[in-house]
C-alpha cells in the first residue's frame, strides 16, 4: 500500500489502483502475502496507507523501471528489480538516518569511537535490523531517517542558529508527516532539543534579525511537502481532506501505556530489552543538561500515550513496539549517556558486554518472529516462554 503510489502514478496512471487486481492478485498473486490496500471513501477507490514513504522511494523506483526492460524484467512495477531496489532503498534510508544521528551525537559532544558503538548496538540490538531487512516496504525506517535529521538541524540550529537548518527543519517535519501523519508529534521533541534557556535566547533573536524571514519560509517548505497527500485526495475524490483509515481511530480516555511497553504481546520494553537499559542514561543527560532531560522524558510520555491509544495498540502484525523505530535516535542519546557516565572500567565494560549480550537477544528473538516461534499478534506469556528456550540447533533444523 505505501509503495502502491509509484506504480500508480508512474506506469498505470490509475490512482484508484485498480491495478491492483491484475497485479497482486493475478501476476503475482501470494496466498500468504495477500492484503488489499484499498478503501472507499466519497463512493471512490483510494488507498488507505499515505503516500510519503513512496516519496522517499522514489529515486530507487525510477532506477529499478529505468533498468527493468535493458535487464530482462518486466516493466511493471512489480517484478523482481523493483523488489531489490526497495530493499535498497531500505538500507540506504538507514545509513542516512545513522549519518544523521552521528551527527547528533557529536553535537552532544560523545566521543566518534562511543558513536559507533552505540550505532551498530542500535541496528543489531534493537527492531530497526528487522524493519530495514525483513519489512523494507514499510514506512518506519524512512521515517527514522528524516525524524533523525530532524533531530540534526533542530539540535544545531538552537545551538548556533542557521538559515539552512530552519528550511531542513520545515522539510524534514513536512516530509515525516507525509509519511505518517502521527509523526507530527515529532514537533513535542523541541523542547528536548532546545536543551536551556540559554540556547533558546539567540534562535529567537536570529528569528526575529534576519532581512528575510525563513520561519514562514520554512513553514511553507513544509506545507508544500505535506499538501502532496490532499492533492491526490482532491484527484481521487474531490475532496481535499480524507480520513482513510474509516472506522478506526484513537481512544485518548483508554491508553494502554504499560501494555504497549511491557506486555507479551507486544510490549517494547520486553521485545526490545536494549531500550529499557537505555532509560538509565536520564541520569547522566539530567546532569548534563537538566531541561533537556526533563524535555525529552516528557516527549517520551507523549508519544507513549499517543501511541497506546490507538485502538489496536499492538498495531497489529508487527515485531515489538514498531511505531517506536522512527524515534529510536532519542534511545541511542540516552545508551551514549548511560555508557559515558560510568567512570569505573569494570562496569564500563560490563555495562558494553550486556548491551552486546542483548543485541544478540534480539537477533535470536528477531529469528524466532521470522520463522513464527514468536507469533505476529497473538502472543502470551506461555508461548514467549515457549519460543525463547526453543534450543538454537532445533531453530536451524525448522
Amino acid at each position: 500500500g505505501y509503495y502502491a503510489y509509484l506504480p500508480a502514478v508512474f506506469i498505470y496512471n490509475d490512482l484508484s489502483f485498480q491495478f491492483y487486481d491484475s497485479m497482486d492478485m493475478k501476476k503475482y498473486y501470494n496466498p500468504d502475502l495477500e492484503y488489499n490496500y484499498r478503501t472507499i471513501s466519497n463512493g471512490k477507490t483510494i488507498n488507505k496507507y499515505y503516500s510519503g514513504t513512496a516519496v522517499a522511494q522514489l529515486p530507487f523506483f525510477l532506477a529499478a523501471h529505468v533498468l527493468s526492460g535493458p535487464l530482462g524484467f518486466d516493466s511493471d512495477g512489480y517484478s523482481k528489480i523493483y523488489v531489490v531496489f526497495i530493499n535498497l532503498a531500505a538500507v540506504f534510508y538507514l545509513l542516512l538516518g545513522l549519518f544523521y544521528l552521528y551527527k547528533l551525537l557529536i553535537l552532544y559532544g560523545f566521543q566518534k569511537n562511543q558513536i559507533s558503538f552505540i550505532l551498530l548496538v542500535l541496528v543489531f540490538g534493537t527492531h530497526l535490523f528487522y524493519y530495514t531487512a525483513f519489512e523494507p516496504g514499510m514506512s518506519h525506517v524512512y521515517s527514522f531517517a528524516f525524524v533523525n535529521l530532524f533531530f540534526y538541524s533542530a539540535r544545531k540550529f538552537f545551538l548556533n542558529p542557521q538559515k539552512k537548518d530552519l528550511l531542513l527543519m520545515g522539510f524534514s517535519i513536512g516530509l515525516v508527516v507525509l509519511i505518517r501523519p502521527v509523526n507530527g508529534l515529532l514537533i513535542f521533541s523541541l523542547p528536548f532539543l532546545v536543551g536551556n534557556q540559554q540556547n533558546l535566547k539567540p534562535a529567537l533573536e536570529f528569528l526575529w534579525s534576519v532581512k528575510w524571514n525563513y520561519l514562514p519560509l520554512a513553514f511553507l517548505v513544509s506545507l508544500s511537502i505535506m499538501m502532496i497527500q490532499p492533492i491526490i485526495y482532491q484527484i481521487q475524490t474531490g475532496n481535499f481532506f480524507v480520513y482513510s483509515y474509516t472506522n478506526e481511530g484513537f481512544n485518548f480516555a483508554d491508553p494502554h501505556m504499560l501494555d504497549i511497553l511491557f506486555s507479551y504481546k507486544k510490549g517494547l520494553f520486553l521485545y526490545t530489552p536494549i531500550l529499557f537499559l537505555s532509560l538509565w542514561g536520564f541520569g547522566s543527560f539530567y546532569k548534563y543538561e537538566k531541561a533537556g532531560s526533563i524535555g525529552l522524558a516528557g516527549f517520551l510520555i507523549i508519544l507513549t500515550y499517543v501511541f497506546s491509544s490507538w485502538w489496536n495498540w499492538w498495531y497489529g502484525g508487527s515485531f515489538s513496539g514498531r511505531v517506536y523505530v522512527e524515534v529510536l535516535g532519542v534511545f541511542a542519546l540516552l545508551l551514549a549517556f548511560a555508557l559515558s557516565g560510568i567512570t569505573s572500567k569494570k562496569a564500563k565494560t560490563a555495562f558494553v558486554v550486556v548491551l552486546v549480550v542483548l543485541s544478540l537477544f534480539n537477533q535470536k528473538q528477531t529469528y524466532l518472529y521470522r520463522n513464527a516461534f514468536i507469533h505476529w499478534e497473538n502472543m502470551t506469556r506461555e508461548k514467549f516462554v515457549e519460543a525463547l528456550y526453543h534450543p538454537v540447533e532445533e531453530l536451524w533444523t525448522k
